[in-house]
């Protein structure tokens, strides 16, 4: 019984573990995920050299005649002037985040004035040639000025100016700030041409530039538009089909302008030499009225000394001056005789007998010549 119980109650064995299935790649597979791997790593290397480039096109460079100013969200960066860069190298947020708007200070810029000329093309004018003038003008093309003296010219001209610093008003307080630079020109050639008359503005060009200076320096200022003028250049011309008046006129107001000029050169010239000639006989007269009383006062000083001598003696006295006289006056005369002025109380008479002169004894001439008989 007992060999039954345990041959009928056997103890269970562990049962054996099962050998694991060997997992073996496809080489297709594994190429792949081979060339995923180096996808994603171009692509993280794209990325990055995306990011690098896109932080990088932040930086930009300011001229040395430049001011700059970060506009972050449309709004500047900073106050005042602190918003303002120098010239160099900086660094904003590349667009949408940033916008940088250059300042062009110093930089001289050109404006040409839109009133006052004749209507003409680019392509004339640059070979030389004009339009031929027409009977009148025509307002809808031809432009003018009226002058002071209800005349009528062209004018057209060309203005150089800078934006002062720091420029912001100039940048951002105006759409078209060179607009309204232009419109200020156009002003002032305007009212220089209504304040002169038409051959001051023909003729006296600097004073008609003055003229125009004057008033668009004082609508720069109204308007506060923060430019400075560098230079203004005009030209002024008569109505073309009055050209050839005008240039008599003008020719005319030239020879008279010549003629006074050479009258006023003269007159200067000769006010100069009269003026010297005057200074030198005063100067001469000075000097000899200074050593005429040199003289005057030498002879004073030598009476002075020989008077008493002459109370004491005045017939002595007399003698010795008059041999004194005789001998530095005659000193070359051969035969010299004194005669008293008065013998016995008369006076003394005294003739000469002078013999005629010698007669020369005469030269004898040449030979005269002998005639032949023959």
């Amino acid at each position: 019984m007992k060999d039954l119980q345990l041959t009928s109650n056997p103890k269970p064995e562990p049962p054996h573990e099962l050998p694991t299935p060997e997992m073996t790649e496809d080489a297709g597979s594994q190429a792949l995920s081979e060339a995923l791997r180096s996808s994603f790593a171009i692509v993280k290397i794209l990325m990055i050299g995306l990011v690098l480039v896109f932080f990088g096109s932040g930086f930009f460079t300011v001229g040395t005649q430049e001011k700059a100013i970060i506009l972050r969200f449309g709004k500047p960066v900073g106050e005042g002037e602190k918003a303002l860069l120098g010239p160099g190298p900086h660094w904003a947020f590349p667009s949408p985040v940033d916008e940088v708007v250059k300042i062009p200070i110093g930089q001289v810029q050109t404006v040409a004035s839109t009133i006052g000329w004749y209507a003409t093309s680019v392509v004339k004018e640059a070979s030389g040639t004009e339009p031929e003038p027409g009977p009148s003008l025509n307002p809808a093309l031809d432009g003018y000025l009226l002058t002071g003296d209800q005349n009528i010219i062209h004018a057209r001209g060309s203005l150089l100016y800078r934006i002062s610093e720091p420029g912001l008003r100039f940048t951002f307080d105006f759409a078209d700030a060179a607009k309204l630079v232009q419109n200020a020109f156009n002003n002032a050639l305007i009212f220089a041409a209504a304040n002169l008359t038409v051959d001051d503005a023909l003729k006296d060009i600097p004073g008609f530039r003055e003229k125009v200076a004057l008033r668009l320096q004082q609508l720069i200022g109204q308007e506060q538009l923060g430019v400075i003028v560098d230079r203004i250049d005009l030209q002024p011309i008569p109505p073309r089909k009055l050209k050839p008046e005008f240039e008599k006129v003008l020719a005319a107001l030239v020879n008279r302008d010549k003629v006074l000029n050479e009258a006023r050169s003269y007159e200067n010239q000769t006010t100069s030499r009269a003026k010297s000639e005057a200074a030198v006989r005063i100067n001469g007269g000075i000097t000899e009225s200074n050593l005429m009383v040199q003289l005057v006062v030498a002879d004073a000083e030598r009476f002075t000394e020989l008077l008493p001598a002459y109370r004491r003696n005045p017939q002595l006295f007399m003698r010795q001056r008059q041999q004194e006289t005789l001998q530095r006056v005659l000193a070359n005369a051969e035969y010299k005789m004194v005669l008293p002025g008065v013998a016995n109380g008369k006076p003394v008479e005294v003739r000469l007998q002078l013999n005629r002169e010698t007669p020369k004894p005469k030269t004898p001439g040449p030979p005269p010549a002998e005639v032949d008989k023959h």
